[in-house]
């Protein structure tokens, strides 16, 4: 998509531009002012962020400072590990088969597929062993299948499922997995961690890029429960594996040092700003305001998503046709409101709502939607 030209936006200025995107994501405005100093002075040492070693005190305090937010933020026990890591989160697709799968010489895992991101980590798995699926996949991937309907494994080497599908629209409001804990679960949470409290310690790996709401694209957030780390099969990259980035600090290689400056930022002030449970609050303000929205337009605007499995953070509709979507779409542009394209597979609309997203944004959103549904019905 290329940028937006005073011809594009007419009456609307760059100042005016808020975008939608499901990641990269809108960043606060006061996290770009701090990053933009950064970028030319990082912690008074007279260089840019760009130009600090990635050895020296100044980065290594960075990384130590993000890990001390997360544990804050999160309260992440002291027996897990956090990690900072390279290649994306599709980058664990792999690594979580080949560091956990040799963990006891079991090489069978269980997975739930409830979407696009967890159907691409199914397929990776199959690679490194035995995949199981706790129950079939729900056609369109509309809902979340009932817990009674999944049938575990208390062998397996763990357990995996995505807790929000970003092209799909649905999010969990439990936690998957059998209850006893013998079976670690394993959990992509790249697009709504940080927007809600979790109890970590029910977990045995967390993991989340930070390009949705932690900051910028470039490092992918790993907390693993130490007793989970030194199992990897022999094949593992040392990229890749968890034993060796816990050992180096997640600097075995020279890691994208502005994204751990630009991390520690968003991490900072979801502090100042009263830390998860002030998000929490602020998601599901949002989000309540465009479903309701959608729910009173009389099927102008449609939600396939039952109300029970709707993502907070990842809003999926449709319009009376497509013809009429891309009308919508061009419209919201030349207003202003960027990346609200469902995703390329799935096509519609997608309204992404992390944590730099505010209510006077979601409101100007509304009367727009507001506006062109009562020009075009």
């Amino acid at each position: 998509m290329g940028s937006i030209t005073r011809e594009d936006e007419k009456s609307t200025t760059k100042q005016d531009v808020i975008t939608f995107g499901a990641g990269p994501s809108k960043v606060p405005r006061v996290v770009l002012e701090r990053i933009q100093k950064g970028f030319s002075n990082c912690a008074d040492s007279g260089i840019s962020v760009i130009e600090v070693g990635h050895r020296t005190k100044e980065f290594v305090d960075i990384m130590k400072s993000c890990e001390a937010r997360i544990r804050r933020l999160l309260s992440v026990p002291s027996n897990y590990r956090v990690l900072f890591l390279q290649g994306g989160a599709q980058a664990q697709f792999d690594a979580i088969p080949m560091n956990l799968m040799g963990n006891q010489g079991v090489n069978q895992a269980d997975y739930l597929v409830t979407g696009a991101w967890s159907l691409k980590a199914l397929k990776e798995a199959k690679k490194y062993g035995t995949i199981r699926e706790v129950c079939p996949q729900v056609p369109g991937f509309s809902c979340i299948p009932d817990q009674s309907a999944m049938q575990y494994d208390p062998c397996a080497a763990y357990f995996y499922y995505c807790d929000n599908e970003t092209m799909n629209g649905v999010e969990f409001d439990w936690i998957p997995g059998l209850r006893e804990g013998q079976v670690p679960i394993v959990c992509d949470m790249c697009s709504n961690l940080l927007t809600r409290p979790i109890d970590v310690s029910r977990y045995g790996v967390i993991f989340a890029g930070s390009q949705k709401t932690m900051g910028c694209a470039g490092l992918t957030l790993v907390i693993i429960r130490e007793d989970l780390v030194g199992g990897e099969l022999a094949i593992t990259p040392s990229i890749l594996n968890y034993r060796m980035q816990v050992a180096a600090g997640s600097i075995l290689n020279t890691p994208p040092t502005f994204t751990a400056f630009a991390v520690n930022e968003a991490l900072r002030w979801v502090e100042e700003e009263g830390g998860i449970e002030e998000m929490q609050k602020r998601t599901q303000e949002k989000c309540d305001a465009i479903y309701s929205f959608i729910d009173r337009s009389e099927d102008f605007y449609h939600c396939h998503v039952p109300k029970a499995y709707r993502s907070r953070v990842n809003i999926v509709l449709r319009l009376p046709s497509e013809d009429l979507e891309k009308l919508w779409l061009a419209e919201a542009r030349r207003h202003g409101l960027i990346g609200l394209e469902g995703h390329r597979t799935v096509g519609g609309v997608r309204i992404s709502l992390y944590n730099g997203i505010t209510m006077d944004d979601v409101k100007r959103l509304l009367d727009f939607m507001e506006t062109f549904m009562n020009a075009h019905r």
